[in-house]
């Protein structure tokens, strides 16, 4: 299996092509010139204050004997073997700069700049500490080595490449081969196509040996063609399979693309006959580049940039379509090969932009062989893919902690919170408060209106209060019917047989959804209306709050249950699911509670969650135990599974009550995978309302700290919540963390038309202050 060293060089190296893009008259190779530049000047500078490349200039032995190994590694394949990877990638580089000399080419073009920053990096990459010295080879030095080698003629310069020509037939293919060599040796005709069969073509251009597989062109796409076409290219597969081309070029016509042109069905055909591999090594080539250009929008003719800069855009689509990767960027080089095209003072043929295709091309097909060369002598073909990535996005473990940390209120067979019944257990004993109270005569709202402002204060403040030891009265009663229950099942209470008669409950409508505006002429709210009925499971609908006006508005369906399964099994299921015809998602929590007789209690649940494409399952389990009254001690594991990925943690907490009303919860865990891991741990103080648990008033406090990577982050977090009044309500939180992270969130629900009606006139008047400010503004600037 590659390393993450082999797999980060391979990416380098083939960096170089598959970031390339289309080449203009400024030479323009990739879009992140910057960088290479100022990292090739951060390279070229430290080497040359190293003491290591001081003591090259001392000493040319090292230099000579690279000039003597390349001289017999051009005429003996034995001493060439036995040279290792970074000695064989210098000889590389010296050629390749003879290369470039011999094309007339400057040695600070961007595209062979680019080229010798990739083959360096590589080496330092696959270097070891005792071949840093060999490795930081100053580019003057090898530029030097170069120019001698090439004046002198010695060694002499072996350097092909194979060209696997490809393309829909009367695109050009033939007539760009006979225009590389300046002779006639592929038969092509205009009207029909001249390749009826595969053949080899060599030649001789610059001293460089190139070898052409010309081949059949290509039928455009319809359903009659694709099985032509398919064994076309498989033989074509078949007859390169032993030698391996070292370039492919992609041919296509630029006068005959627009806006509505297509191959992509071509490219996906080539694409399952080679693999998405061939895309790495291939140049697109635009054939007919000094034709007419088609006229724009408004009428007139594109300019010349604008037009390639499309067609590039057009083919490049096609083939991240086709490789299901959009990271890929191909060279393209734009050809004519017509007689009458304009020619330069030498004879070669240039394009409108100035630049002269047949040099240009054989750099490109230069610089792929050279890269491909690197590849295969550091041996890194194998880290080299096309396609979708299949490494998703893994979860953070400090995020999985504090998922993990968070504490889980665990309800009891009617779905109330165990905790709370606690509270009111301990309040049973004596008298009810709401008996004890004196009877009170409810006004009408004549009578209510007739009353002084205090009068009114302390008449709604009475009834305030009457009504919460009503609902704790309430409370109380059905505690105690549910321990009634349980001791009825446990056989320690008789039974009169009165249960046996109880008639079903009666169904109640749970409150209306919250349904977003529109403009239609009736609400929609009727056709989301639920009714809770003595059925175990609850089914409710979700609404999407931003969704199309006039729309149903139904995005997925929330299911819970709460059952008893058997003597002291309780078993509840949450979850909300959605589908639509691309996506789906899922979230749900499954938990199953055992409560022993003798007092611990033991959790265990299942939660699915998906990810994008992936699902999160969670297996989490729990024990609890009250030692004393006021203090309980819960410990848990967990084992969570995304992809091939399963992450372990364990976790402790305890919690202490100080009277009904403050509680201290302290907790610390772990979780990690492999040899990383995560831990944290938090301290919180809560101080719950007099009424509670009728009335959710509470004050809470938390200090948590995370450690991960030997980086600790401490944060402190605060949420309450509060009535302002009778008919409104208020939650305020926060938190803050030692990287000067936080957030404040505040959320106002009122049932007093009042207050909505003062926010609304307040908004307003804003807006038209703000309005005003800026007609002011304009005014003085226009005056």
């Amino acid at each position: 299996m590659m390393g993450v060293k082999d797999w980060v060089l391979s990416q380098l190296v083939s960096k170089s092509v598959v970031s390339s893009s289309q080449l203009s008259a400024g030479d323009r190779f990739s879009n992140d010139e910057s960088l290479n530049e100022e990292f090739s000047n951060q390279v070229a500078a430290d080497t040359s204050h190293s003491p290591i490349s001081n003591q090259e200039n001392q000493n040319d032995d090292p230099l000579q004997q690279v000039v003597v190994e390349n001289s017999c590694q051009s005429h003996s394949g034995t001493d060439e073997k036995k040279l290792d990877p970074l000695a064989k990638i210098e000889r590389l580089q010296i050629n390749f700069l003879r290369l470039v000399q011999r094309l007339r080419q400057s040695q600070d073009n961007l595209v062979v700049s680019k080229v010798l920053y990739r083959m360096h990096l590589a080496s330092l990459i696959r270097a070891g500490e005792s071949d840093l010295k060999r490795t930081n080879l100053r580019s003057n030095r090898a530029r030097k080595i170069a120019a001698e080698q090439e004046a002198s003629g010695l060694p002499e310069l072996d350097f092909s490449f194979r060209v696997l020509v490809l393309g829909k037939t009367g695109v050009g293919k033939s007539a760009t081969i006979n225009s590389i060599f300046n002779q006639f040796k592929a038969v092509t005709n205009a009207f029909q196509p001249a390749t009826d069969r595969i053949q080899e073509i060599g030649g001789t251009v610059n001293g460089i040996k190139i070898s052409f597989i010309d081949t059949p062109g290509l039928l455009p796409y319809s359903t009659s063609s694709v099985g032509r076409n398919r064994k076309i290219l498989s033989s074509v597969k078949r007859f390169i399979r032993k030698s391996p081309p070292d370039v492919v070029l992609y041919f296509e016509r630029l006068d005959l693309m627009n806006v509505g042109y297509s191959v992509f069905p071509l490219m996906k055909l080539i694409t399952e006959v080679f693999g998405s591999g061939i895309w790495f090594n291939t140049i697109l080539v635009m054939t007919h580049s000094f034709s007419a250009l088609p006229d724009g929008p408004n009428g007139y003719p594109l300019s010349y940039e604008s037009y390639v800069t499309q067609c590039t855009d057009l083919m490049q689509h096609h083939i991240h379509q086709a490789v299901s990767d959009s990271k890929l960027e191909n060279p393209v080089l734009f050809v004519e090969n017509h007689p009458h095209c304009k020619t330069d003072i030498t004879g070669e043929k240039i394009l409108p932009n100035g630049q002269v295709w047949k040099s240009q091309f054989l750099l490109l097909c230069v610089c792929t062989k050279v890269l491909g060369d690197v590849n295969t002598i550091l041996q890194l073909r194998d880290g080299i893919e096309l396609g979708p990535s299949n490494t998703t996005r893994l979860p953070s473990l400090p995020h999985l902690l504090s998922s993990f940390l968070r504490h889980r209120t665990v309800v009891g067979p009617s779905g109330a919170d165990a905790e709370a019944d606690v509270i009111l257990s301990s309040d049973m004993e004596g008298e009810d408060e709401y008996d004890q109270l004196p009877p009170i005569r409810i006004l009408t709202k004549t009578e209510f209106e007739k009353l002084t402002k205090l009068q009114q204060k302390d008449y709604l403040d009475e009834l305030d209060y009457r009504e919460t030891l009503y609902m704790k009265k309430q409370l109380k009663e059905e505690a105690h019917r549910r321990g009634e229950e349980k001791m009825r099942k446990d056989g320690t209470l008789g039974s009169d047989g009165s249960s046996d008669n109880q008639e079903p409950p009666e169904a109640v409508q749970l409150p209306d959804m919250a349904v977003p505006p529109s403009f239609d002429s009736d609400c929609p709210v009727h056709r989301y209306r639920c009714l809770l009925t003595g059925e175990q499971w609850l089914a409710r609908p979700v609404l999407d709050p931003h969704g199309w006006d006039h729309d149903v508005g139904f995005d997925g369906i929330n299911l819970e249950i709460v059952t008893e399964l058997k003597h002291n099994v309780v078993a509840s299921v949450t979850g909300q699911l959605s589908k639509d015809k691309q996506d789906f998602s899922i979230q749900s929590e499954c938990t199953a509670v055992y409560v022993d007789p003798r007092g611990p209690t033991y959790t265990v649940g299942l939660d699915i969650q998906s990810a994008t494409k992936n699902m999160i399952y969670t297996v989490h389990s729990n024990a609890k135990v009250r030692h004393f009254k006021h203090n309980v001690t819960e410990c848990g594991v967990c084992v969570t599974s995304f992809g091939e990925k399963n992450y372990i943690g364990a976790k402790i907490e305890d919690s202490v009550s100080v009277g009904k009303r403050l509680k201290f919860s302290m907790n610390a865990g772990c979780m990690g995978i492999f040899q990383q891991a995560a831990y944290g741990g938090s301290l919180e103080a809560t101080l719950r309302g007099r009424d509670y648990p009728v009335r959710n008033e509470s004050l809470s406090m938390t200090l948590t700290i995370l450690s991960f990577n030997k980086e600790t982050v401490v944060g402190g977090s605060f949420q309450t919540d509060f009535r302002l009044s009778r008919g409104t309500g208020m939650s305020v939180s926060g938190n803050l963390n030692s990287r000067k992270m936080g957030q404040v969130c505040v959320k106002t629900s009122s049932s007093d038309h009042v207050e909505i009606a003062l926010i609304a006139v307040i908004s307003i008047f804003r807006a038209l202050l703000r309005r005003r400010a800026t007609n002011h503004m304009e005014t003085l600037e226009t005056g």
